[in-house]
């Protein structure tokens, strides 16, 4: 007797491995070259930041001074170099408390609702009716200038995005099968939470993070050109566009370096999000 094999046979399609964007990809290399020149700023300049020469005040680029220096005689390039810990510390510390404090706040608030989500709500619509710089400025200007009180102003009002972000995705995910079939399983509302819902939920924040990351160098470098920031002659990006704002027509290289410093560093983490987006992005 012989074996009848069927009329068709129907092959489940075999999944296509998530190839890394060329976006991701450059991002992630011009941010290896970023975290190179802070961690190691003097295998790049031979030399200081901060000594003064005044043998050589508002000289050109040259093969001496790649960058020119400044109205001090201070190299520009190793400025611009030892500056780079600078602007990516204001990057991790602007962003660092608003993404894990938002983020966890808005998902306790989304999953519970209630009265809690309701009083966070008011006090998110009070923050933002005032423009996040403006308040920024006036919290800054109210502790003194100086990163530590900037850091403290950013994260009194940056973490409202995070929660919006984080408070919907949960809001959406806690209605999905597999959140509805973990508390009819009867874990825990810590366990279902954290360990099945929030892990779904969190992708909008980490794309919005890298993003937050290239805006929060740009707010470090404003507040640092308006004095309120880092204070000279810590070699910061906005300081040294400061510095340089009265020798725009003689000695242009002054703001020009440190500015292309900040468009780059931009650039980067803009770079690094796009690629998140579209590497994270579920597919039909």
């Amino acid at each position: 007797m012989t074996a009848t094999l069927p009329a068709t046979v129907t092959v489940a399609p075999v999944p296509r491995r998530r190839s890394l964007k060329p976006t991701l990809i450059i991002g992630l290399v011009l941010l290896l070259i970023l975290l190179l020149a802070a961690a190691f700023p003097r295998l790049f300049t031979p030399f200081s930041p901060t000594d003064f020469d005044y043998t050589a005040i508002l000289k050109g680029p040259t093969g001496k001074h790649w960058f020119g220096t400044d109205n001090f005689g201070r190299d520009v390039f190793s400025r611009v170099v030892h500056g780079t810990r600078i602007d990516l510390q204001i990057a991790f510390f602007t962003t660092a408390f608003p993404f894990v404090f938002g983020t966890l706040l808005g998902a306790v608030t989304g999953f519970r609702g209630r009265w809690g989500d309701a009083v966070v709500g008011r006090v998110a619509d009070l923050v933002v009716v005032f423009p996040f710089l403006v308040l920024v400025i006036a919290i800054v200007a109210v502790l003194g200038p100086g990163l530590t009180n900037m850091y403290i102003a950013v994260s009194a009002v940056g973490w409202v995005s995070y929660w919006r972000l984080t408070r919907g995705e949960v809001l959406a995910q806690k209605k999905a099968e597999y959140a509805q079939a973990a508390q009819v399983l009867g874990y825990s509302p810590a366990r279902v939470l954290l360990r099945h819902i929030l892990p779904n939920a969190v992708t909008p924040s980490v794309v919005y993070l890298m993003t937050d990351m290239s805006l929060g160098i740009l707010l470090g470098a404003s507040l640092g050109y308006l004095g309120l920031g880092a204070q000279p002659p810590t070699p910061e990006w906005g300081v040294m566009v400061a510095d340089g704002k009265n020798f725009m027509v003689t000695a242009w290289w002054i703001s020009t370096f440190p500015g292309l410093a900040l468009t780059l560093a931009g650039v980067t983490f803009s770079l690094i999000g796009d690629g998140l987006a579209d590497a994270l992005r579920p597919r039909a």
